[in-house]
């Protein structure tokens, strides 16, 4: 098994994958805040999931590390050596040399998990190219990989939680809700507004986005979703797709086997 941690904004992901030959099986999967409290020592979560594996796991092939957060890197790179013994490969842009290229100025700079995403899609036999990524967290990012496997940028907009949550903090008469599926279009309280918006319009979004990027390209492209908020967007988008929920944690273990 080869375990994933992908440490973000607003979740830890942690991911056991198993090579099949030319994909990944996901064993298992958990997700923890990220705003964790390290001073309350084995009670902490990422001690008790370290203890999972540990316990469930004999054959750990590697383990291997993505962060937006830079702060928790080091701590839980320290607690997955002390638990599992294993020191995990905390993943830079170099990591994927000779899988993708870019043609933008300082891709050291890209967000990790959005070079995992395209890494992967890359390198995919099943992904055809060019392709659109969409990885939809806390926020929604959009990749774009050409047919040679190039980098060529993206987009960057507020993702779903994020959205309501500016909201209900700017509008004194706009409530903090949860997401949920829209049943419909229009709505006709507050709430339903709220969510037709977000969900509804990030679809949208994503669907014009699309379009947008296979007029400027040219050529027809494989739109590619992944992300928390994929499972209420993405049975809105019109636009042909596929749906990958385990992109990430695949484009973190593929460096292991390259």
């Amino acid at each position: 098994m080869i375990l994933t941690v992908d440490i973000g904004n607003t979740t830890i992901a942690f991911t056991g994958l198993k090579y099949t030959g030319n994909d990944y099986e996901v064993i298992f999967t958990k997700k923890i805040p990220s705003d964790i409290n390290f001073s309350i020592g084995n009670c902490n979560p990422v001690f008790q999931v370290l203890e999972y594996v540990i316990s469930n796991f004999r054959t750990i092939e590697g383990i291997v590390m993505s962060s937006v957060v830079p702060k928790l890197t080091q701590l839980i790179s320290n607690a997955i050596e002390k638990i599992i013994g294993i020191q995990p490969k905390v993943i830079s842009v170099e990591s994927y040399n000779g899988i993708i290229k870019f043609a933008i100025p300082e891709p050291e700079r890209l967000g990790l998990d959005r070079v995992a995403d395209s890494a992967w899609v890359a390198s995919h036999y099943k992904h055809k190219l060019p392709a659109v990524t969409v990885d939809i967290g806390t926020a929604m990012t959009f990749n774009v990989i050409s047919k040679d496997s190039t980098f060529l940028g993206g987009m960057i907009a507020a993702g779903l939680q994020t959205s309501i949550n500016a909201l209900s903090d700017h509008a004194a008469q706009i409530p903090n809700i949860n997401i949920v599926q829209p049943k419909k279009l229009i709505g006709i309280n507050t709430t339903e507004c709220m969510l037709s918006g977000a969900v509804i319009g990030s679809a949208t979004m994503i669907d014009g986005i699309a379009y947008r990027v296979q007029k400027e390209l040219g050529v027809p492209i494989t739109l590619i979703l992944t992300g928390g908020g994929a499972d209420f967007v993405e049975p809105l988008c019109l636009f042909s797709h596929i749906s990958e929920p385990y992109m990430l944690a695949k484009g973190l273990a593929m460096t292991i086997n390259t």
